[in-house]
């Protein structure tokens, strides 16, 4: 049987967007993505306000830590994506490299909990586009 295409979301400390990026994801995909997220730097704890946008959409990632890129992980998977400008992975043979330059609603003077409900949906919006492109659904 098939594996079931791979996915890591990769930010600077694996504490806000690729843990929003992959929880949305595996709501979305279930068991037909396996999905991954990484820090370039992780942080020690996940951003609460990103767990607070994600569990107004039933996603639950209360659970999760931040954790240090794999390099071999970045080898195995199919698609690693890059979210924002600051997190940087050197690319492998093999594996598809994509950046989301993510909205930053604070560069337009928008913070707190709207801000990152704005950062939610633009996350969400491209999560639904990739998972459309894994499983050969035009999008």
């Amino acid at each position: 049987m098939n594996q079931p295409p791979s996915v890591l979301f990769v930010c600077v400390k694996n504490a806000g967007k690729s843990q929003m990026a992959a929880g949305l994801m595996r709501k979305l995909a279930g068991d037909t993505v396996q999905v991954h997220s990484a820090g370039t730097k992780p942080g020690d704890a996940l951003n609460e306000l990103s767990t607070q946008v994600l569990a107004e959409a039933g996603v639950d990632i209360s659970g999760e830590k931040p954790k240090l890129i794999d390099p071999q992980l970045v080898r195995n998977v199919d698609v690693v994506v890059t979210l924002g400008r600051e997190a940087h992975v050197e690319p492998v043979p093999g594996t598809r490299f994509e950046n989301w330059d993510t909205d930053e609603p604070s560069e337009r003077g928008v913070d707190g909990i709207e801000r990152m409900r704005l950062v939610r949906d633009d996350i969400a919006t491209r999560v639904a586009e990739l998972y459309n492109r894994l499983n050969g659904h035009s999008g």
